[in-house]
Formats: C-alpha cells, structure tokens, sequence
C-alpha cells in the first residue's frame, strides 16, 4: 500500500510540473502571481498572529491556506489558459462538454454539414442542450433542425441551445461549463435517464464515425450534410 501510494505522489507531481508548463506558455505571470497570493496570505495570518501573541498557531494556519489559496488561483488560471488554447478550435466545445462534471450525458457532433458546423448535445437534470459551434447563421439552421428531429420522440422536455463565440448573443468557450451549470434544474434522475434513452434510440448523424475527444482534425473530412 505504501509502495503505491509512492508511485501516485510523483505522477501527481509530474502532472503539476507539467500543467504549470503549459501554462506559463499562456500565461508568463502565473508563477508570480501565485507565489504573491501564497505570501500575502501567509504574512497577514503571521501578522496577526504576532498581534495576538499566537505566532505559531496562526503561522501553521497561515501556510496551510496561503497553500489552499495557491492552488485554488493556481487552478484557475490554468483553466483559463487552457480554454484559450481552446478558443477557434473545431471540437472545442464537445471537450468542454466532456468535462462538465457527473450528471450529464454527452454526445459528441449529433449533427454536423460540410462546413464543419457542429452540434453537441448534453443530457442532464437542466434538459436537453444542444451546443453549436461554427458559422453562426448556419448554426441556426443546425440547431433548428436537430430540434425538429427530437421533436418526434421528446415531448414536455425542456430544450436549451447554444451558439459559442465571442460575439453579442453567443457564450465563449471558457463560460460554457458555468453556463451549463446555471441552468435550473427541473428534471429528476429518473426522467433524465429515460430522455438519454430516447435520444440515444433515435440514432445521430455521427453515430458510425469514430469522434476522437478533445478538438477534432483539422484534415479531417466531413460528411455532406442532409
């Protein structure tokens, strides 16, 4: 047991050390910044401990948050970076979506033309949300479309589209996950189940294509649409 738990501390370590890589190349300030967050807080804990005539009990206090806080902005601002990376890629948005948390059910690409216009689809307590990425006006038509094929076997099912971008209107790719989130929850685990189900039946357009996670090929060629 305490071999492998050896083994787990340096993959954890390597994989810091590599996150924090990727990051600085995005973002030159992180190391400072982090490393100000972890000082000021360690110091103001060590201040006042010293006020208080507790410099050591407010000292260990004080670096275990100084750390907590170096983490939770150290995590933050590799997210962001890492949603930057992201932004103008095709596929962007099924990575984020694979990645939203338990309790939605993914489908990559339901629906897609030969623009590379795509549709996900994202099953959870919030509905149905259908998430398009791509020229914007063919978007519509997409998402309509899409909307109309559920219509057949999904009734009284709340159903949410989105369009990610930048421009007035749509949701940025590194807000796509709070969006999501935010959507009320009005369907039970049972009912979400049963909705997953149906969609699944009723077939996608991507069904027999292998769809890698992440960003899809740039080379990679798409079908004519319908």
């Amino acid at each position: 047991m305490a071999r492998q738990e050896s083994t787990e501390t340096p993959g954890r370590l390597k994989q810091i050390a590599l996150t924090y890589k990727m990051t600085k190349k995005v973002d030159k300030k992180v190391g400072l910044v982090v490393a100000a967050v972890g000082i000021v807080v360690f110091g103001a804990f060590l201040a006042f401990g010293l006020w208080i005539d507790h410099p050591i009990y407010l000292g260990i206090l004080g670096f275990v948050l100084a750390f907590l806080a170096m983490a939770i902005v150290f995590g933050r601002r590799a997210e962001r970076a890492a949603f930057g990376q992201l932004e103008g890629q095709p596929g962007a948005a099924a990575a984020v979506l694979e990645n939203v948390g338990r309790g939605w059910s993914v489908s990559p690409a339901v629906a897609m033309n030969r623009n590379q216009d795509v549709v996900h689809r994202a099953v959870g307590k919030a509905g149905i949300v259908l998430v398009a990425e791509g020229n914007p006006n063919r978007c519509k038509a997409l998402l309509a479309s899409e909307k109309k094929r559920m219509a057949r076997i999904v009734t009284d099912v709340p159903v949410h589209d989105i369009i990610v971008g930048t421009e007035e209107g749509q949701v940025p790719i590194k807000k796509l996950r709070t969006t999501l989130l935010k959507l009320p929850r009005v369907l039970p685990g049972a009912q979400v189940t049963v909705v997953n189900d149906r969609l699944r039946a009723l077939g996608d357009l991507m069904k027999n294509m292998p769809i890698p996670k992440g960003p899809l090929p740039k080379g990679m060629r798409m079908p004519k649409g319908r």
